[in-house]
């Protein structure tokens, strides 16, 4: 299952079965890492935490914020000293639904993905793993956390830094939204313009990806991508205008021309609140948004009003937000953590 192109996923999973489906409540948990009050509660600060960042300036949420999106609204994200990456930062609202994580799927976890920000130069630039849970160790209240969250456990190690972001991760998850009550039987919950933009997505094509309860393609098992080719219709004026195709996409990081530009289906989940837009952030809106996956990925011109009219669909995804509190976080005692 794992080396099928996405038109043989969208063969072997139907896709106008499940093209509208409500957003479960809870997401898929795996069995090696339960939810438990501890374990979210530490994921929680450790979240939120810039001391996990080499000069303590950047924590998971400064591009994955929480208080608003789950993005940071920037075209690039801003890592330690000022660096800009080269990828605009998905949403972590829903993530617990996709089955691969990244753009370009080379995390197959949240656990996964969790790990990879920590050590990478340009985002939280630590030395090393071992250097993470150094810092954590040194901090008498993080000791007390893991072993709340981990008991029987003897030593602090990444793997469980990994599942505590993880699993607080698994609690953001945004249900309700006005397309959801449409779907539980009220019928007033979407406008007029937002149902004719629920047909449009499908009679124009949208769905044969974006399909599924998150949009975001079918439910496949955890590592399994649901990738698309982008552009699949190159060519046009968007190329340039956005710099469309600069980006490899999967190719960098399994070395397969064959993978060169294909990229994990996005969300469209609370797409609305998450400008701007592509794997690149270069799009500035959503209508523009529409245009150019309809012309690129569709070969298709759409007339304005059908632009507008799959925005307000596209607007209706957005769900109830669970209440953010801030946590408190351990302090270090006295001791300066960053020496940078």
């Amino acid at each position: 299952m794992k080396n099928l192109t996405p038109f043989v996923l969208a063969f072997v999973f139907p896709v106008a079965a499940s093209a509208f489906e409500a957003l479960p409540k809870k997401p898929p948990v795996p069995s090696l890492n339960p939810v438990t009050p501890a374990k979210v509660e530490l994921g929680k600060q450790l979240y939120f935490d810039p001391r996990l960042s080499k000069d303590g300036t950047v924590s998971c949420n400064s591009c994955h914020n929480v208080m608003a999106g789950g993005d940071d609204n920037r075209p690039n994200s801003v890592g330690i000293k000022g660096q800009h990456g080269g990828r605009s930062a998905p949403t972590v609202w829903n993530s617990a639904f996709l089955s691969v994580q990244f753009w370009d799927g080379r995390a197959k976890s949240l656990e996964e993905q969790a790990k990879g920000p920590l050590t990478n130069p340009i985002e939280m630039g630590m030395d090393s793993h071992d250097a993470v849970i150094a810092r954590i160790k040194s901090i008498p209240g993080y000791v007390e956390g893991f072993k709340k969250a981990f008991p029987g456990s003897k030593e602090i190690n990444i793997d469980q830094v990994a599942m505590a972001i993880a699993t607080y991760e698994r609690t953001l998850i945004t249900p309700d939204s006005p397309f959801d009550l449409y779907m539980k039987g009220n019928k007033k919950a979407l406008s007029a313009s937002a149902v004719r933009g629920m047909g449009l997505v499908q009679s124009v094509g949208c769905t044969s990806c974006h399909s599924g309860p998150n949009f975001a393609g079918p439910l496949l098992p955890e590592g399994t991508g649901f990738y698309q080719k982008f552009p699949t219709f190159p060519g046009s004026s968007y190329d340039s205008k956005y710099e469309l195709t600069a980006d490899e996409g999967r190719s960098g990081v399994t070395k397969n021309p064959a993978d060169k530009h294909f990229f994990r289906v996005p969300t469209w989940r609370n797409i609305a609140l998450t400008a701007p837009y592509m794997h690149n952030g270069k799009v500035p809106n959503l209508p523009e948004a529409v245009r150019v996956m309809a012309k690129t990925q569709l070969n298709k011109e759409l007339k304005e009003d059908e632009v507008s009219d799959i925005v307000a669909f596209l607007n209706s995804l957005s769900g109830k937000f669970p209440e953010q509190k801030m946590p408190r976080l351990p302090g270090s005692d006295g001791v300066t953590l960053v020496s940078e």
